[in-house]
């Protein structure tokens, strides 16, 4: 007999199947990424037609397969209507699924991307923090989520905590005073630049955006971010095309 669960979770994308079928991806706490069915949510009137939108927040009945999952009832708690009202925030919105698809497994506990996902798309409603310092937040604390990210809190050649003032993307990581002439593509940063990438890999999810910063600690944050994600990241994402 093949048993009913509940995950709760998030739709990261939603494919036509059959004549009036959608296969939906979605990330979910319990079991990670998942591929589910819902069956006849191309009809008009079924009753999963807005569930099965990207975006779409809450818990999923299923029965499980040997491959996939039947979708048999929903309660959303959150479409996220408000961001499809903003072409920019669908842009934004639709990267992170994107990448959260990417970094994502399934049997995987996907309790804390399923948490950076929720409150990264509330925090792009925010009008006192600017979408693109939402995206490099989200982007490195994706990163820590998953155990990749720059070396930030010490020197990377000799273990130095104090005295960060460069960072080389060929070591992946900060520099001090004494040991900049390590690498000839060493750069120099804001102090308030480093700081900033600290506090973001350490924070909980509800702190995390509770701050701005200064244009220059921004530019200074995104190249690091672009050169690390470039170098380590072997796929190009659609929506990132369109916040270029």
């Amino acid at each position: 007999m093949v048993n009913k669960i509940t995950l709760t979770g998030m739709v990261l994308s939603a494919t036509p199947v059959a004549e009036y079928d959608k296969r939906l991806v979605i990330l979910t706490k319990e079991r990670g990424k998942i591929t589910a069915f819902a069956k006849g949510a191309r009809r008009p009137n079924s009753s999963y037609v807005a569930a099965s939108r990207p975006l779409s927040f809450g818990e999923f009945s299923l029965y499980e397969g040997r491959t996939a999952y039947n979708l048999v009832g929903v309660n959303i708690k959150n479409y996220f209507e408000e961001i499809a009202m903003d072409i920019d925030n669908v842009y934004y919105g639709f990267y992170f699924l994107e990448l959260s698809d990417y970094f994502s497994s399934e049997n995987v506990d996907g309790t804390d991307v399923l948490k950076l996902l929720y409150v990264s798309l509330k925090a792009i409603l925010n009008k006192a923090i600017s979408n693109e310092l939402v995206r490099r937040i989200f982007e490195l604390k994706l990163l820590a989520i998953n155990g990749q990210y720059p070396e930030i809190f010490s020197c990377i050649k000799c273990g130095d905590k104090s005295e960060l003032k460069y960072y080389s993307s060929k070591l992946d990581g900060a520099l001090c005073r004494e040991c900049e002439k390590a690498a000839d593509d060493a750069i120099e940063l804001n102090t308030s630049t480093f700081y900033t990438m600290q506090y973001i890999v350490s924070a909980r999810m509800d702190k995390l955006y509770t701050f701005t910063v200064s244009d220059q600690v921004l530019r200074e944050f995104q190249m690091v971010l672009k050169r690390f994600m470039k170098k380590h990241i072997d796929k190009e994402f659609k929506s990132e095309e369109l916040l270029i």
